[in-house]
């Protein structure tokens, strides 16, 4: 008898363990970049990637190619262009133009029109943050510093569930992320 009970849990806990996890909604998944290095010469309104910048932009169409995002958005700005260029190309994407001193209204766009899709926005060391806050996740930072040009943010939007920050590095580390070289 002691077996036979001992066979029946077995079994049920087998089935249990089996069974696939209730699906919560599909996740908006939006992935988050400040553009590559930019040339540093002073007085340059709006420069352009330095070498290092166009290799960490090749790194990113390679980091994020594979997600298969359904839209590209870069603010306006030559080095935010520049730094998706390569994802453009490799994913067929025409990248659109966003406002980045709208983070609000542009966190609602994404999170009405790419439910359960996977979309990536270019910014600014000063626009990520407010848009990851707009988008009601908190950033494990205060601030993004001029030579850290290394993160890479992933936020899930599912309807009815508080948003989920993760927050890695991609490419060449910069000088204020340290570690490996490549990553």
């Amino acid at each position: 008898m002691k077996s036979f009970l001992l066979s029946a849990l077995l079994g049920l806990l087998l089935a249990l363990g089996s069974r696939p996890a209730a699906a919560g909604p599909p996740a908006t998944t939006i992935y988050l970049v400040r553009h590559a290095e930019k040339d540093p010469t002073p007085g340059v309104a709006d420069p352009l990637l330095t070498p290092a910048g166009q290799a960490r932009a090749l790194a990113l169409a390679k980091k994020l190619a594979g997600k298969h995002p359904v839209a590209l958005f870069t603010t306006d700005t030559r080095r935010t262009r520049a730094t998706l260029a390569p994802l453009a190309q490799a994913t067929h994407l025409t990248p659109l133009v966003y406002s980045p001193k709208e983070a609000d209204a542009f966190a609602i766009r994404l999170y009405k029109e790419y439910p359960g899709q996977p979309v990536v926005v270019v910014g600014h060391s000063n626009t990520l943050l407010p848009l990851l806050a707009a988008l009601g996740a908190k950033a494990p930072m205060s601030e993004i510093k001029d030579d850290e040009y290394d993160y890479l943010f992933k936020v899930e939007l599912r309807e009815g569930w508080p948003a989920r920050l993760k927050v890695s590095r991609y490419g060449a580390a910069t000088s204020a992320a340290g570690g490996a070289s490549m990553r």
